[in-house]
């Protein structure tokens, strides 16, 4: 039996009690707040109230209390702190002393209660300087207990000083917030709440791994009251040996090495072990929601792991986060985002959901395929139409071209033998067509018609020459011999757009076709010349030589046709 058990039960002290810290400098995660208490009793700058809120567990009413014991101090350190030696600090440190006075006021909290406390603030101290009262949970108070107190606490007698404690601000009324100081206590951090659970795990020679400290402070959620109780228990559970596996079957936390294979079988695009591990990880009695919260978060840590910049914002154990780096290394940023902006979908709408269960399994489904090798083919896609639909103000200067000989093509990789976005530059639509030419390896691949019109089609969509959209949506190739493309326009306007684009367009029919001997001509379609007016001015022209009155018209109202 560990020795912190053979202990007579009538003398133990929970460690939350145990180690309440009793000085300014022992509070963990205040330093700022506690640094300015300080100075105020050092220079004798006290206000008549304070108001201390924040989370729960952080040491607010136990800031409390060592303001109310150093200010009746009568000798203090040269750092501020009460001596622990004076009458006054020892009758306070054995409860006795009558200076300070607590009210909870979660349970008193009528108009009476509030009477009751302001008569006897007119007693002046026995022993001391000050009377402190402090009322916790000052937000439980009543509307007409607020009003009550209102008087007393913008006018109190010089001996008396009152401390508000509250984890909810915002539900005081705000002549009571204009009568305080406020102290806002933060959160306290994970590894202060460590290397705080180290120490009392040394004082109370407690077995302990880092990563099982770390799990009880993240399980804590910033508050230390809470991390000492679980500590406690987690103590209890393990009999002094507090290992990571202990603290996670004890808590029934999620092991983050779950979340490590779940992403490993993403990134394989292994969607069966990764179904597979769901079903084991629900097996074990874990709720949908907790997995899904878990997940949203252990890709949040990966993401913030990649930049060297937002890295501090990850709090964990070297040895965790040693494996975080390593696994964030692997992941584009890409995928990342996406997994992020798709687990925060789902978890919106899974309480919703009916079948919660298959939510789940779709979701990991459509996260495997992030990394498909098919998606993978469509950003290629995309790279490689993007620049040959550039204007020409878009376009740099020519680069020298590459002239190494690309690896041979993959299969299903229909873009595979384009070279183009290699240099960060893009070459003009001339020299992109002799780099497909002279580097790519001999291409003769009969095509059909359909298989045209489909690349016609995915050049069409890629478009951002909206003319040139609209036009090509219009226009239909043909195939006149061969690999010999044609396409017949209706006017010069259209013939001169394609002339702008054909050396991107014929660069890549060549890449999707897989046929390095594509030709393309263009032709004007004969027929009524009516037809084949483009221009607001050809129209006009055309009509005014079947009908002279028009530009008589045009003289004599000033109209324009532009």
């Amino acid at each position: 039996m560990h020795p912190l058990y053979i202990i007579n039960m009538d003398n133990y002290i929970v460690s939350a009690r145990k180690y309440r810290p009793s000085t300014f400098q022992s509070v963990i995660g205040q330093k700022s707040l506690t640094t300015t208490l300080k100075n105020a009793i050092i220079n004798n700058k006290l206000a008549h109230a304070y108001l201390f809120c924040g989370p729960r567990g952080v040491g607010k009413t136990t800031c409390a209390r060592i303001f109310a014991k150093t200010i009746n101090c009568f000798s203090h350190t040269a750092e501020g702190e009460a001596c622990n030696e004076c009458e006054s600090c020892m009758s306070f440190n054995e409860n006795r002393s009558l200076n300070i006075h607590e009210l909870d006021a979660a349970s008193n909290n009528s108009v009476n209660d509030i009477r009751s406390l302001t008569e006897q603030v007119r007693i002046p101290p026995q022993l001391g300087k000050y009377k402190v009262y402090i009322i916790d949970e000052v937000h439980m108070l009543s509307q007409q207990a607020f009003n009550a107190f209102l008087k007393t606490l913008e006018e109190p007698p010089r001996h008396a000083i009152f401390i508000l404690a509250t984890t909810e601000k915002h539900k005081i009324i705000p002549t009571i917030l204009s009568r305080c100081q406020i102290y806002d206590f933060s959160r306290i951090k994970v590894n202060d709440i460590a290397e705080h659970l180290a120490y009392v795990a040394g004082k109370e020679n407690v077995k302990y791994e880092p990563e099982a400290l770390n799990v009880i402070a993240q399980k804590a959620d910033g508050g230390m009251r809470d991390a000492l109780s679980v500590f406690d228990q987690v103590v209890s559970f393990s009999q002094g040996n507090v290992t990571y596996k202990t603290v996670i079957e004890n808590l029934n936390v999620l092991d983050y090495d779950y979340y490590f294979r779940l992403t490993e079988n993403m990134l394989n695009c292994d969607i069966s072990a990764a179904v597979l591990l769901l079903n084991e990880i629900l097996g074990k009695g874990f709720d949908g929601h907790h997995i899904l919260a878990g997940l949203t978060l252990f890709f949040r840590d990966l993401l913030i792991c990649q930049d060297p910049q937002t890295i501090v914002l990850f709090e964990s154990g070297k040895a965790v986060r040693e494996k975080y780096l390593a696994l964030s290394k692997l992941c584009k940023p890409y995928f990342l985002l996406k997994t992020l902006e798709m687990t925060n979908e789902t978890e919106l709408s899974y309480q919703l959901n009916k079948n919660k269960r298959f939510a789940l399994e779709l979701l990991l489904i459509k996260l495997c395929q992030i990394n498909s090798p098919s998606n993978e083919g469509e950003d290629k896609k995309k790279t490689v139409i993007e620049p040959f639909l550039r204007t020409e103000e878009q376009k740099t200067p020519p680069t020298q071209t590459k002239t190494e000989t690309p690896p041979a093509p993959q299969a299903g990789k229909k873009f595979g033998t384009v070279r183009i976005n290699e240099t960060p530059e893009q070459p003009t639509g001339e020299v992109e067509r002799e780099t497909v030419t002279d580097t790519a390896p001999a291409q003769n691949q009969s095509f059909s018609k359909d298989e045209l019109m489909k690349a016609w089609r995915e050049f069409t969509t890629a478009s951002t020459d909206a003319y040139l959209k609209n036009t090509m949506q219009y226009v239909t190739p043909s195939i006149v011999d061969g690999c010999a493309i044609e396409i017949e326009v209706c006017n010069p306007k259209q013939e001169e757009v394609f002339k702008s684009k054909l050396g991107d367009l014929k660069t890549f029919l060549i890449a999707s076709l897989k046929n390095n001997e594509i030709s393309i001509s263009l032709r004007i379609r004969e027929e009524d010349a009516g037809n084949n007016l483009f221009t607001s001015k050809d129209k006009f022209r055309y009509m005014a030589e079947k009908n002279p009155e028009l530009e008589n018209l045009v003289r004599e109202f000033g109209l324009s046709l532009d």
